[in-house]
C-alpha cells in the first residue's frame, strides 16, 4: 500500500487520513490538511481506497460503495503502516466515517489513541438524523469531529444535540461548510483560516493522548 507521508518525523504521533467518497488524497484541501498537521508536529499518512487509485489508471469512476465496504482496506493500511509513536486514525467524511467503524476494537487493542473526523457524514444532503453515527453513542475512544455548522451532511441546527458519547469531542466552525469553509461575508474569514484552527485544535487535543 502506498502512503503520502507529511511530517515523517521519528516518534510523532501519526495521523492517519483516508479521504472523502469523491475526491483524492492529495487534492488541495487534504494538502492544506496535511501540512497543517505537520506544522502543529504530527505525523500524517494519507492512503486511497482501491476504488481511488484505480481512477489514476483509467479505472471506473463510478461512485464508492457503502463505508462498510472498505472496512478491511482501512485495516490493512493501518497494519501496513510503519508508525513509532502513537496512532490515530480517521479521514475527510466517508474516511473518517470508515475509520470511526474500526476504532473501537482497534482502540480495546492497544493499536490505537483515538479518532479524527473531518465532516463526518450524519446523513445525506436533503435528510437528517444520526443514524450514520449509532456507534459512536457509547464508543469509549476518544474522537474529535470537526464539523461546519452549514454542513449538508450534518449542521449544527440538525445535530447539535446527537446523543454522543462523552469520550466525543464535536467542534463546530462558525458557517463552515462540509470543507469547514465559511463564507467570508459572514464570518470575515476564510477556509485557509478555518482549517488553520482545525490543525491547532487536533494537535491540542491529541497531545494527552500520546
Amino acid at each position: 500500500m502506498d502512503f503520502l507521508l507529511t511530517g515523517d518525523a521519528p516518534g510523532r504521533t501519526t495521523v492517519l487520513l483516508a479521504h472523502g467518497a469523491g475526491a483524492a488524497m492529495d487534492t488541495p484541501w487534504m494538502n492544506t490538511v496535511a501540512e497543517g498537521l505537520a506544522g502543529q508536529g504530527l505525523r500524517v499518512a494519507r492512503f486511497e481506497f482501491s476504488y481511488m487509485a484505480a481512477r489514476r489508471t483509467g479505472g471506473s469512476k463510478r461512485p464508492p460503495g457503502k463505508a462498510e465496504t472498505y472496512i478491511p482496506e482501512y485495516l490493512s493500511a493501518v497494519e501496513a503502516l510503519a508508525c513509532e509513536g502513537p496512532l490515530i486514525i480517521g479521514g475527510k467524511s466517508m474516511g473518517g466515517r470508515v475509520a470511526s467503524l474500526i476504532a473501537q476494537d482497534l482502540h480495546e487493542a492497544r493499536r490505537i489513541a483515538g479518532l479524527l473526523c473531518l465532516g463526518f457524514p450524519f446523513h445525506a444532503p436533503g435528510k437528517t438524523g444520526t443514524e450514520r453515527a449509532a456507534h459512536l453513542r457509547a464508543i469509549p475512544c476518544p474522537t474529535l469531529i470537526c464539523q461546519g455548522s452549514r454542513d449538508p451532511f450534518g449542521g449544527q441546527e440538525d445535530i447539535a444535540e446527537a446523543p454522543l458519547a462523552p469520550a466525543v469531542t464535536l467542534h463546530w466552525f462558525e458557517d463552515g461548510d462540509h470543507d469547514l469553509k465559511p463564507r467570508r461575508r459572514v464570518t470575515g474569514k476564510g477556509l485557509e483560516d478555518h482549517l488553520a484552527q482545525m490543525a491547532a485544535d487536533v494537535a491540542a487535543w491529541a497531545a494527552p493522548l500520546g
